[in-house]
């Protein structure tokens, strides 16, 4: 990790556009490690989320009193194990009892059984897809890179789900203008690189109209996605080219990297949310700094409030 001192300006801004919310009710899914617990703490104290802890009560109580966490005022739903705190959280939401779901100590699979489960879970229409905010001390704006953990090789069909979600949170988070770049490793359709030629796929369902609410090019390499000078250079000329947004990434192994690249090479900070179910779910990891975590619970936070207010399409 750079030894260069982070800066969380932005995600600062992010969790203050908060002020005045009313706490949305978030059934925190198995909090049974001391990250996870004091994660859904903070964000109750900064007034982000009201947590519903959900996970087994002697197990979270034990982890709270070893962390000097005060959760005497939380509700508590006890499970006896992390596939049923999973089940019961997801349930929480169906009865109309929470607005969000947060990960805490169980794996992301066992959480997102739940939410997919065709029977009792929280699916709708569009397909579920992750996205990565990230604050990029380097860089002015935010950065939207998706999808780097849930959808693992995309199809075309997934993929336009993927961006109509990315496109969603950007309009929720009041980005200026959404400019959505489809990431490959060159900036020209190559029939044997099928992520170039998906790109220009996508690119051609926003000019029909089946993608909505954001400005589409691709395929784009990252520099000339993100860097004015390199799309110069390639003479690339279009709105997105140079200053890109969204980054769509042709699979989840390529967002993940480049996520973390970003993270531990330049210092950014990452919140996580799934989109595309009822509700938002918020997913973070056990080395995210606090910040990273308050933010992930203000874009939930953010989230519900523009479902309350009726604000878009069909925000996830």
């Amino acid at each position: 990790m750079s030894s260069v001192k982070r800066s969380h300006r932005k995600f600062e801004q992010l969790v203050q556009r908060c002020d005045g919310f009313d706490a949305i009710p978030v059934a925190v899914v198995h909090p049974c490690d001391n990250v996870s617990l004091e994660g859904a703490v903070a964000a109750a104290a900064r007034g982000l989320i009201a947590p519903v802890l959900v996970g087994p009560s002697a197990r979270i109580r034990s982890t709270a009193k070893a962390a000097g966490l005060d959760i005497a005022g939380l509700p508590l739903v006890d499970t006896p194990h992390s596939h049923a705190s999973a089940e019961r959280a997801v349930a929480l939401v169906r009865e109309g009892r929470a607005e969000a779901l947060m990960k805490g100590s169980l794996h992301t699979d066992e959480l997102m059984a739940a939410v997919v489960d065709g029977g009792t879970g929280l699916r709708t229409a569009r397909r579920l897809s992750h996205c990565f905010l990230l604050d990029v001390p380097s860089h002015d704006e935010p950065l939207i890179i998706t999808d780097a953990a849930v959808n693992i090789a995309p199809s075309l069909r997934d993929k336009r789900d993927i961006v109509q979600n990315a496109i969603d949170l950007a309009t929720v988070l009041e980005f200026d203008g959404v400019r959505v770049a489809i990431l490959s490793a060159m900036e020209t359709v190559n029939p044997e690189v099928p992520s170039t030629v998906e790109a220009a796929a996508l690119c051609k369902m926003a000019d029909r109209g089946q993608i909505t609410g954001g400005v589409l090019d691709g395929p784009l390499a990252l520099d000339n996605a993100i860097s004015l000078a390199a799309a110069r250079i390639k003479q690339i000329a279009s709105p997105v080219a140079g200053r890109a947004n969204v980054l769509v990434v042709p699979d989840l192994e390529a967002g993940n990297m480049l996520a973390k690249s970003l993270s531990y090479l330049a210092d950014a900070d990452a919140a996580g949310i799934v989109l595309g179910a009822r509700v938002p779910v918020v997913l973070t990891s056990r080395a995210d700094p606090l910040i990273s975590r308050l933010a992930s619970c203000a874009i939930a936070a953010l989230l519900a409030q523009a479902r309350r207010e009726g604000r878009g399409r069909s925000v996830p």
